[in-house]
């Protein structure tokens, strides 16, 4: 058996793992040279980038077209609520774990520090900018939102002309709709090798992430690094089971089938260049083709339960800092807002910072805080993002289980 056949045969999660690990070792032991393999982790992540939108369209496309409008109003008007609840849950797990561990006690606000947040989105215009004027420019730009509203229309137009009153109409529908399975398929394949490079990439990312880190910094805020790892196990391992266990799946089972995704988000810090993996390991875990299809692209955007901890563990942080004491009903705005915060900036560049800017400005607290963790980012960042696009896939998975007990009772 030769190298490269050795290779395939391995699975996935060994092959990440060695090169996370890998990368790992060579982050702490080059430091900043580690940086010559951050080309592999950015070739990773242009590749995973350039599947991401065919397979959300194709994919959206299928998935409409083994469904009915119907079908989709009501699979909207499940998860969509989930998020906002799950959200708000998340940012009170942020509050309460920053409450006992105390991330900025001894830190002071850096002198001279300034960020300038980005404009912060009005909720009406991100609702009506899913709606875009130029097609191919929302595509190009990979206006993730625009492009599933685009893609659903296709589908639903689709779906239309197949069941049509009229023969060619419907011979014209079924053709487009075969080649639209057909590219669906080519853009499988096309994944399937790119994973076969992941590990590769995934030891890139890591190194340079590991290696350009400041140790000095990585020390002083260790308190506040360990509150985002706290903060987003305790999602993974008590909030999102719990959700779980009250829909009846089987909660270890489940993370098996999803380690795949959740690994990868871990490594990239990228939900959106995560979400084909996503797609793949909601497959596995039982989620059905409609569900799985309908809700990860917009929840990749929209659902940002890592992100929404980071508020509400920010929120004490930057109140320690200025040596500011949070009432009860102060608590409970910051929740609010936070939850609106990270649903309505949703897909906006900057997102992340213009929440903080925003749930910050609500409790009275100098932004300026915000540059305080910069250096530190993107080990945060890597946890904050599995924290996100698992909430994806628990959101998928409760719905999908609504869905298959509302169809046990139809055919009863």
């Amino acid at each position: 058996m030769n190298i490269w056949s050795w290779y395939l045969n391995k699975s996935f999660m060994s092959k990440m793992t060695v090169g996370f690990i890998l990368g790992i070792l060579f982050g702490f032991i080059f430091g900043e040279g580690s940086s010559v393999l951050a080309p592999l982790g950015k070739l990773f992540l242009n590749l995973l980038r350039m599947v991401v939108i065919p397979l959300v369209v194709l994919s959206l496309i299928v998935a409409v077209n083994h469904s009915n409008p119907r079908e989709l109003g009501r699979i909207g008007a499940k998860v969509f609520p989930f998020y906002l609840i799950a959200t708000g849950i998340s940012i009170f797990v942020g509050i309460a774990i920053a409450q006992i561990t105390h991330p900025g006690v001894g830190l002071s606000l850096p002198e001279g520090a300034t960020v300038t947040p980005p404009k912060s989105p009005k909720f009406i215009d991100t609702l009506i900018n899913m709606v875009p004027s130029n097609i191919f420019s929302a595509l190009s730009n990979g206006d993730i939102l625009a492009v599933v509203f685009v893609a659903i229309v296709v589908g639903l137009a689709i779906l239309f002309l197949r069941h049509a009153d009229n023969a060619q109409q419907r011979e014209m529908g079924e053709l487009i709709y075969k080649v639209i399975e057909a590219g669906n398929e080519v853009v499988s394949k096309i994944l399937a090798g790119i994973l076969q490079y992941a590990p590769i990439g995934v030891m890139g990312i890591t190194a340079n992430t590991i290696g350009s880190q400041g140790m000095d910094t990585v020390i002083a805020l260790g308190k506040f690094i360990g509150t985002a790892y706290i903060g987003v196990i305790a999602l993974l391992v008590i909030v999102y089971p719990i959700i779980l266990k009250l829909f009846g799946v089987k909660v270890i089972q489940f993370y098996r089938d999803i380690k795949e995704a959740v690994f990868t988000s871990f490594a990239t810090s990228s939900s959106l260049s995560t979400l084909p993996i996503t797609i793949r390991s909601a497959e596995k875990a039982g989620i059905g083709e409609r569900v799985a299809k309908l809700t990860l692209p917009i929840g990749a955007t929209v659902n940002m339960n890592g992100t929404a901890l980071r508020f509400g563990m920010a929120v004490i942080f930057a109140a320690e800092i200025m040596g500011i004491s949070l009432s009860f009903n102060e608590l409970v705005s910051i929740v609010l807002i936070g939850t609106m915060a990270a649903v309505g900036t949703a897909g906006v560049p900057g997102a992340g910072l213009i929440g903080m800017s925003i749930v910050f400005t609500q409790a009275g607290l100098p932004i300026e805080i915000v540059a305080l963790t910069a250096g530190i980012n993107s080990l945060v960042d890597m946890i904050f993002t599995c924290g996100n696009v698992t909430g994806d896939l628990v959101a998928a998975k409760v719905v999908d289980q609504t869905e298959k007990w509302q169809s046990s009772k139809t055919s009863s």
